[in-house]
């Protein structure tokens, strides 16, 4: 029986990267979607944040960094976060004093519980990205899912959790759903003429939603 293949799901934005060029070059499934958080999610229970030394840095300066932590760690039980370049750029390329960087670096990791992972290539980053996934899907046989696993939500996420299951639905789309139908049960009942008319979404989307909604589960 051959083993089975690594899915790994990329935010889309990552696809320029030399990361995303060097991932493919993995004999994985790599599906792009617009994510909330994280760049990349090999489980259910992992998602991962790659930063290069630059972009973590400007991600610090403008206070990104620590709205992305937060995202992470209620999204996902077990967040990381890739660090790629040479981890003694962190100390030259701004005038900061070398213990803020300690300083942040100790935070994320014992504040936060995000663990860091250093990288010193794309090349590398994939590597560890999809021997992640392999870890988790081969050996431990955990699940992917697209959308974030965030804990301790509110009815309102919940349906808005629901619905961006949906094929080709991001959480903005998933809300104008909401907004225009009022309920998840008018969404998911809901006929594929009907669903055309919400903004965003066109024929194929409808009808990829109606497809998922009516035909029926068959097993392998």
């Amino acid at each position: 029986m051959p083993e089975k293949k690594v899915e790994i799901i990329a935010d889309h934005r990552e696809k320029p990267s030399k990361t995303f060029e060097w991932l493919r070059t993995f004999d994985a499934k790599i599906s792009e979607k617009q994510l909330d958080v994280a760049d990349y999610v090999v489980s259910d229970q992992i998602g991962i944040e790659r930063k290069t030394v630059d972009d973590f840095l400007n991600s610090f300066f403008n206070n990104r960094l620590f709205d992305q932590l937060e995202k992470m760690t209620s999204s996902f039980e077990k967040p990381l976060l890739i660090i790629e370049g040479d981890p003694s750029m962190l100390f030259e390329t701004r005038k900061v004093h070398p213990n803020s960087i300690h300083g942040l670096l100790s935070s994320i990791t014992l504040d936060y519980g995000v663990p860091i992972l250093w990288s010193h290539s794309p090349k590398v980053t994939a590597a560890q990205i999809y021997w992640i996934g392999h870890r988790e899907q081969v050996k431990k046989s955990n699940g992917v899912q697209a959308r974030t696993c965030k804990r301790n939500r509110n009815t309102k996420e919940h349906q808005e959790f629901l619905v961006s299951g949906l094929p080709k639905v991001n959480t903005k789309l998933s809300r104008r759903l909401l907004s225009e139908f009022g309920t998840v049960k008018r969404i998911f009942s809901a006929k594929e003429e009907r669903l055309m008319k919400v903004h965003g979404l066109g024929k194929k989307k409808a009808n990829e939603i109606w497809c998922i909604l009516n035909e029926k589960y068959e097993e392998d």
